[in-house]
């Protein structure tokens, strides 16, 4: 069973000799879309966490920067396991802007840009 965010297999043998290159774009398209995710979670649970510890044994400022710390880690760790599914909506559409990007109307020299 393949991932939901693998490469599809045609898409490496549409271009011979730049799998790597492929491969390449879709690591980092992936890994976008991971820390887009991890972005949106940390925000989320930012509002979450925003009232809690408030009152008279707060820890003050360093439990707000420990606190900010403790929502980014555990936001990346969510994007990293799976998140709420974002992270696939953006790296289809990274994907699809990719192809378009390298898409060649049929007839144009090798490396001819799509207007």
């Amino acid at each position: 069973m393949t991932s939901p965010l693998s490469l599809a297999p045609g898409l490496t043998a549409a271009l011979p000799g730049s799998a790597p290159k492929l491969a390449s774009l879709a690591d980092k398209a992936h890994g976008a879309a991971q820390d887009f995710e991890a972005m949106f979670l940390n925000s989320m649970l930012q509002q979450v966490f925003a009232g809690v510890g408030d009152g008279p044994f707060t820890g003050g400022s360093a439990a707000n920067v420990w606190r900010s710390m403790l929502t980014d880690e555990y936001a990346k760790s969510f994007a990293k396991n799976g998140g709420v599914g974002i992270a696939n909506h953006v790296y289809s559409f990274l994907l699809a802007q990719q192809e378009k990007q390298n898409a060649t109307p049929l007839g144009a020299p090798q490396g001819a840009a799509t207007p």
